[in-house]
């Protein structure tokens, strides 16, 4: 059954206006405010910014008229750049916001001395391969160092390498995506169970067994960020990429090749 998120909203705000949007899990709360940033786009109806509608306007084309602060730590974190370039942004959320070099020998060996905290020593390789595969995040790179370590610890070795590092994320099942055991669970229920989707994330909760405010504030950035999801305003939808990434063939490559017998 096809649920709307958001229905017959007449809502106009004006310069200066302090709005709380208050509701249940599930009553549509995300879904408004992803509407008005562009996540996705409305099915009927118009949004007007300044009188002009921006209903096909994409998301960083809003930027210049809506300024967002993220409660999920993901989403203000960068996978393109380097651990160590990911703590200086971390750093430089909560100082005065003035014009500074973005890494300096001064934060280096910060970073360096909480790694030097754990005991171990780290090579570059080994740097790259956790920030190619940790998303960039310092709190997933941080879990990830302290389980490095043990492995190393109990290999002999007192130096983090490329070998270690390796090891250490197979065994966490973080693959070279940076996509984790639920990531692909979350990807494969929507595929297997509700073909492709779109499904509401109250039953994909339901049927992970995970709360929805994790799977939309922790899981969800990510996977959208890789194009393996989709969030539309009827749910969650699995991108052609995820059926690759799980080898599993589309419906439509599945009706082609029915069709030829």
């Amino acid at each position: 059954m096809e649920i709307k998120a958001v229905v017959n909203i007449n809502l106009q705000i004006n310069s200066g206006d302090f709005i709380v949007v208050v509701g249940a899990n599930g009553s549509g709360k995300s879904t408004l405010l992803n509407l008005i940033a562009g996540t996705f786009h409305p099915d009927q109806g118009n949004l007007f910014f300044d009188k002009k509608i921006v209903n096909q306007q994409q998301e960083y084309q809003r930027a210049k008229s809506i300024a967002r602060l993220f409660q999920n730590p993901l989403s203000g974190t960068a996978p393109e750049l380097s651990i160590i370039e990911n703590f200086r942004l971390a750093a430089l959320r909560t100082s005065a916001k003035k014009i500074s070099i973005g890494i300096n020998q001064e934060f280096r060996k910060r970073v360096s001395d909480r790694i030097q905290l754990l005991g171990m020593g780290l090579e570059n390789e080994g740097v790259e391969l956790l920030a190619s595969r940790c998303r960039g995040t310092p709190r997933i790179a941080n879990r990830v160092l302290r389980r490095c370590r043990d492995v190393a610890q109990v290999k002999g070795q007192k130096t983090i390498d490329a070998h270690i590092a390796t090891k250490t994320l197979d065994m966490l099942g973080i693959d070279t995506h940076g996509l984790d055991e639920m990531d692909r669970a979350i990807l494969r229920t929507i595929i297997v169970k509700f073909d492709g989707g779109p499904v509401g994330l109250s039953t994909l909760g339901a049927s992970l067994g995970e709360e929805t405010e994790t799977l939309e504030e922790v899981y969800e950035p990510f996977l959208i960020q890789c194009g393996l999801l989709k969030r539309t305003p009827r749910g969650r939808m699995a991108t052609s990429g995820a059926y690759r990434l799980l080898g599993i063939i589309p419906p439509q490559a599945n009706s082609n090749q029915a069709s030829l017998f």
